[in-house]
């Protein structure tokens, strides 16, 4: 397994591997990255600085997956999140899903911010539980202006 920076001809297959997930979890409503213009061209939308999506790919150059981090706009100082963590169902509880969160958490702290932040839903229960396993706690409300106003879970981690 390969995980590398993300280049403009995965857009089409990402986008596909997020709407198939968020629809497998029953997670395709309004307020989600499901209806996000960006879920289209998420090369584009990660050539904003202090932001960095690593692509999971098969050895035969097949795409299972991904997950980024984003300077996500209104975020308090210093903090990141962590977004777009998805990957198809053949490839998860392989450790993949692990890799790419620890190759986020690196990248973060390279980037100098100081804490990482997600938001999720209850559908994405296996989700959140890998992110609990990494130090990631629950919050009372939403930071920042993501535009996801479907997303009914935040939680944070300090770097």
């Amino acid at each position: 397994m390969l995980l590398r920076l993300i280049q403009q001809s995965d857009n089409q297959a990402l986008a596909k591997i997020i709407r198939t997930t968020l629809t497998e979890f029953g997670a395709n409503h309004p307020g989600t990255v499901y209806y996000d213009d960006s879920t289209d061209s998420l090369f584009e939308l990660f050539q904003k600085p202090r932001s960095v999506y690593y692509v999971a790919e098969t050895d035969d150059g097949t795409i299972v997956g991904g997950g980024g981090i984003f300077p996500t706009e209104g975020l308090p100082k210093g903090t990141c999140e962590l977004v777009k963590m998805y990957l198809l169902p053949e490839e998860r509880g392989k450790g993949l899903g692990g890799l790419i969160i620890e190759k986020c958490l690196q990248t973060a702290k390279e980037l100098r911010f100081t804490n990482i932040y997600i938001e999720s839903m209850p559908e994405l229960e296996k989700a959140l539980k890998v992110y609990e396993k990494f130090g990631f706690n629950y919050l009372s409300a939403p930071l920042g202006n993501s535009g996801h106003f479907g997303c009914a879970l935040w939680m944070i981690r300090a770097l």
